[in-house]
């Protein structure tokens, strides 16, 4: 306020922004999905702005969540999501540690309006996937990089009592945030804990994915609930599994039962070129499984000299590239020249796509079979990655993978040795499991035992003990 003369002038009134006086910690900001103004400010639209009617630029000012962050953390969650602008502008705040605010629409009375830069010092923690992370802005990275850390975060934990606790400990913060579903018995959360060591997919270890977890204990606490139970029982997580399936595990279940319904599928008796390997949906290890027929027929080349692999069935590259290694075990261990044959090579029904080499097993049993006419049993099933050596290589997804056998109704089913520490038993599965280490093995155990059989398994001893030699 000034006098002027005999007439007194009032200034504008400043308006306070942010107040933080009363907090006693640093503040912490969730920024997470906010459009361009919420994170860096802006200047609102003001629609009186003509006729002495209109509101002081300075009232129409908001800050930002940069601004609100001011000497504390700021979290972006998909922080590849902010549009490239929004990553340059982020960055240049976190390198000048201030900054100006203005409108963001064009067409706004705030366009025209820009303060003195604001302080905006803060730590940036930004979350994301691989995938997306990639496609951030290379300078953002690049600061990132330089000046802080990007960190891979762990999706599983040691299996210890410690951790174990902890999951037991997670069940009641479930149940006590619910409200209305029941307490677990002992013997209920050592199951959630059993399927918490299977969706890891790894052995001696626990799935840090809590989310799926907690979608089984209150689908199982309702189960209780609508059953009058006074705790939640293991029978009640066992049918909450059923319902608190994901979408690909009701596809992959009904995918089975259509499949078997229609003979797709074949679980007993034995076929020549045919084999039931193993697949997952998706690249999560917890993913579920998928059994996924392969046939193979050998027929003689159109022109001498020019025999092929061909492979169907919508493969992917990798997928691709485990045939090619297969084709490769196949010329060492056949007598006869395979130039002249042609090796056709079908993945059953595989309309979403093949991706992995954990069904290369299953496609060198099937055209071993092929070639020598020896027969499969249907009634095992088998996954597992191999080398051009022979040996079977360890693999994801083994438990969803033991699962969906088992649900199709298979005996038996072959995994790489190297994969048996990484099975959680499950007493509902009745499958045999049987674990190899070599394309003998595989031999061995999947294909009907006669002379033919016996004859390859020596050929296959007698072109290692040969290649050994020569190496």
């Amino acid at each position: 306020m000034y006098r002027l003369g005999k007439q007194r002038v009032t200034g504008p009134t400043p308006k306070l922004l942010l107040d933080n006086s009363g907090l006693t910690h640093a503040p912490f900001i969730d920024a997470t999905g906010g459009h361009e103004g919420a994170l860096l400010g802006d200047v609102q639209h003001d629609p009186f702005q003509s006729g002495g009617l209109g509101t002081p630029a300075h009232e129409r000012v908001v800050l930002g969540d940069i601004h609100k962050a001011n000497g504390g953390v700021l979290f972006i969650d998909e922080i590849a999501n902010l549009s490239p602008e929004m990553q340059i502008q982020l960055l240049t705040a976190m390198q000048e540690r201030k900054a100006a605010i203005t409108g963001r629409s064009e067409r706004s009375a705030g366009a025209m309006v820009k303060t003195e830069p604001v302080p905006c010092d803060f730590i940036l923690v930004g979350a994301g996937n691989p995938a997306s992370i990639s496609s951030m802005s290379p300078a953002l990275r690049s600061r990132i990089r330089g000046y802080g850390y990007e960190i891979y975060m762990n999706d599983t934990m040691p299996d210890t009592l410690e951790n174990r606790d902890k999951i037991a400990r997670f069940i009641a913060q479930e149940v006590s945030k619910d409200k209305k579903i029941p307490q677990f018995s002992r013997e209920a959360a050592a199951e959630i804990v059993k399927e918490a060591r299977r969706k890891s997919g790894k052995k001696n270890a626990l799935t840090l994915k809590l989310r799926e977890l907690g979608g089984i204990v209150r689908v199982a606490g309702d189960l209780a609930k609508e059953n009058k139970h006074a705790v939640v029982t293991v029978s009640d997580i066992e049918k909450a599994k059923n319902f608190a399936g994901s979408v690909e595990q009701q596809t992959a279940l009904r995918y089975i039962k259509e499949m078997k319904d229609y003979e797709v599928i074949q679980i007993s008796g034995s076929r020549v070129g045919r084999v039931n390997g193993l697949a997952i949906l998706g690249e999560d290890p917890s993913a579920p499984g998928l059994l996924l027929p392969i046939e193979s027929l050998v027929t003689k080349s159109m022109q001498k000299g020019a025999g092929a692999i061909i492979a169907t069935g919508k493969l992917g590259e990798i997928a691709q590239e485990a045939v090619k290694n297969v084709s490769a075990i196949i010329k060492l261990y056949s007598k006869e020249s395979l130039t002249n044959y042609d090796i056709h090579i079908q993945f059953l029904q595989a309309y979403s796509g093949v991706e992995g080499d954990s069904a290369s097993v299953s496609v060198a049993i099937s055209i071993l079979s092929a070639l020598t006419g020896i027969p499969i049993k249907q009634s095992t099933a088998m996954t597992g990655s191999i080398s051009i050596l022979g040996e079977v290589l360890p693999v994801g997804g083994v438990n969803s993978k033991i699962e969906a056998a088992n649900n199709a109704g298979e005996r038996e089913v072959i995994i790489p040795a190297s994969n048996l520490g990484d099975v959680v038993p499950d007493p509902n599965n009745k499958i045999k499991i049987i674990p190899v280490k070599d394309i003998i093995g595989v031999i061995q155990y999947a294909m009907v035992d006669n002379a033919n059989k016996r004859r390859l398994i020596k050929s296959i001893k007698h072109a290692f003990k040969k290649r050994y030699a020569g190496s």
